[in-house]
């Protein structure tokens, strides 16, 4: 259980952090923007794959409560890793679709973050 809150607290300190920037810097447009260059994406990608592949390795628990969602969160961002780092092109397309829902993803965020940060504590 403390790999479980100290993941809580990690995914959820970073989700907090990124949706008020989301909303108060509009921030999430302009790496949007950025995916235009395929060496942000790869670089990014690698980031997110590492920090998918250290949730999952220490963190790999399939059970019915709320520390499921750390796990999928790992799987999901190491395969979205993954997909940075092998098709950036095919990920600059689905940023364009995220332009127009910039306040909804950061509410989001939000919400998932300040949840993760509730269930840690």
């Amino acid at each position: 259980m403390e790999v479980s809150i100290f993941f809580a607290k990690l995914w959820g300190s970073f989700f907090l952090a990124f949706g008020l920037l989301a909303l108060i810097t509009k921030q999430l447009g302009r790496t949007i923007e950025m995916t235009e260059d395929k060496a942000f994406v790869i670089a990014t990608g690698y980031i997110s794959f590492l920090m998918g592949l250290v949730t999952v390795i220490l963190h790999n628990v399939w059970v019915a409560d709320w520390t499921v969602v750390i796990t999928v969160l790992g799987w999901g961002t190491m395969i979205k890793g993954i997909m940075k780092i092998g098709f950036p092109d095919f990920i600059h397309k689905q940023a364009q679709a995220f332009k127009y829902h910039q306040v909804l993803e950061a509410l989001a965020l939000l919400i998932l973050g300040g949840w993760l940060l509730w269930m840690a504590f």
